[in-house]
């Protein structure tokens, strides 16, 4: 029994009149890739493209609403907490309404 190699390697000169392909070439890593295209941009000046101003609007004007919603959610939490602490409180015995209040009424 004969041995059969793993590879077999063959070079193509001429397939049907056409010429052999060219070598292939060493291939890049996405990294470097990356670190070229990073490198072609130094020194240049980014614009955005003007046609795409609609859809920058758009985007700036959900991150707004985003923004005014997560507000509005924030302030809410802190008023029902507020409110809580304050029925907690009264439920509780506790005492004055604030911390500074008791020192504000001190006389000197």
């Amino acid at each position: 029994m004969s041995a059969v190699p793993d590879t077999i390697e063959a070079e193509v000169l001429e397939i049907d009149g056409s010429p052999a392909p060219p070598p292939p070439q060493p291939r890049q890593s996405a990294q470097s890739r990356a670190e070229d295209a990073w490198r072609s941009m130094r020194g240049r000046v980014v614009t955005f493209d003007r046609r795409w101003w609609p859809l920058w609007v758009l985007l700036g004007i959900v991150a707004v609403v985003l923004l005014a919603v997560v507000a509005c959610f924030v302030a809410v939490f802190v008023v029902v907490a507020k409110v809580i602490g304050g029925v907690l409180r009264i439920l509780t015995g506790g005492g004055p309404a604030r911390t500074g209040a008791a020192l504000s009424r001190r006389s000197f």
